[in-house]
């Protein structure tokens, strides 16, 4: 069941009497750090001003997404719930590849431990201590990544891997990326998008909804994968594209993927966040996950569905669209180009 579905049931669930539910926005957000940038906060929820000036929602609890990173990184285990920032760092790293051109700067937005400087090489405090070697040479920077601590044309490559979805003014970060590029310079990136974790979310809001009467959103808001152009073309870049990948990870049940969700430091920090979950809630939730998603073998389903963007600073020698009705062709004509001529036959 998709999260479509699962929102149509709980409709019909409220509309039989049920108290009103919370409401679910999605909401650009993100965070960032090969110069490695550290999560700035702010304290308490409050309306703040984007690059452009226009008033902003702090949706994050900043400061409580720092607080549950740094517990992650000291975890001594903490190496086994890397394995989606290092399956989609190395992704991040193939599109880079797939570029044939040399970057003497790139910035890292959000490195973490170097999941994509890792795959880039020739062949908090505590969080810097644990990142991994590279052959690239890097600079670790904590600052906030909403304001980027750099001047304009600074970078040749800017990169960014699951971190741009904690980020509360989305469309000011982006337009701070366009601003440290060089012209011709190029930002690629991959966020979660907003169907991440469907199966979790619909299990929990219909196990709330039953056992105490309505419900509070336990993931977070995400971005929808037909903002993102939009987003990245009010900020300047050009050249644009955007594609989505799911990653599907099995889980032997709910209490596993609650775990490495907080051993990721992914675990939801919105202000309106509902800080306990009782247990006859998860228990029911565990049974309708199974139930809904669970495989033959008992294990069940996490969906992950990450979007890839790439967008270039704008330069004169880039390709740019004919003016329009300078076309030579007509569309009608492409049915003739393997006909033989009349001569010919």
């Amino acid at each position: 069941m998709s999260s479509r579905v699962c929102g149509r049931v709980l409709q019909r669930l409220q509309t039989a009497g049920s108290p009103p539910a919370a409401s679910w926005s999605r909401i650009r957000a993100g965070s960032w750090g090969c110069c490695r940038v550290q999560t700035g906060t702010r304290s308490e929820p409050r309306r703040g001003l984007s690059g452009s000036g226009r008033s902003t929602m702090n949706v994050f609890n900043r400061d409580m997404k720092k607080r549950q990173k740094n517990w992650a990184a000291t975890l001594q285990d903490g190496n086994q719930y890397d394995y989606l920032r290092d399956e989609v760092g190395g992704r991040v790293a193939d599109r880079v590849y797939d570029i044939a051109r040399t970057f003497p700067l790139a910035l890292d937005v959000g490195a973490g431990k170097s999941h994509i400087a890792e795959h880039l090489s020739s062949g908090s405090d505590s969080l810097q201590k644990r990142r991994r070697q590279s052959e690239i040479p890097t600079q670790c920077v904590q600052a906030d990544e909403e304001f980027l601590p750099f001047k304009e044309n600074t970078f040749d490559l800017v990169l960014s891997s699951l971190s741009l979805h904690w980020i509360n003014d989305l469309p000011g970060a982006l337009r701070q990326i366009h601003q440290v590029l060089k012209p011709d310079g190029v930002f690629i990136g991959a966020m979660v998008g907003g169907e991440t974790l469907y199966e979790l979310r619909c299990s929990l809001q219909l196990a709330e909804t039953e056992r105490e009467g309505g419900f509070s959103p336990h993931v977070s808001p995400y971005t929808a994968v037909t903002d993102l152009g939009n987003l990245l073309g009010r900020a300047g870049f050009n050249m644009l594209t955007v594609d989505v990948d799911d990653v599907q990870v099995h889980y032997p049940g709910i209490t596993e993927v609650m775990t490495d969700l907080q051993g990721m430091g992914e675990s939801n920090c919105a202000w309106n966040r509902k800080s306990l979950l009782h247990r006859d809630t998860i228990l029911a939730a565990a049974a309708i996950y199974n139930e809904m998603y669970g495989n033959e073998d008992g294990s069940i389903p996490a969906t992950f569905e990450i979007l890839y963007l790439i967008g270039w600073k704008p330069h004169e020698s880039q390709a740019k669209p004919a003016k329009r009705g300078s076309a030579t062709a007509s569309f009608g004509d492409l049915s003739k180009i393997n006909r033989p001529s009349p001569r010919e036959t």
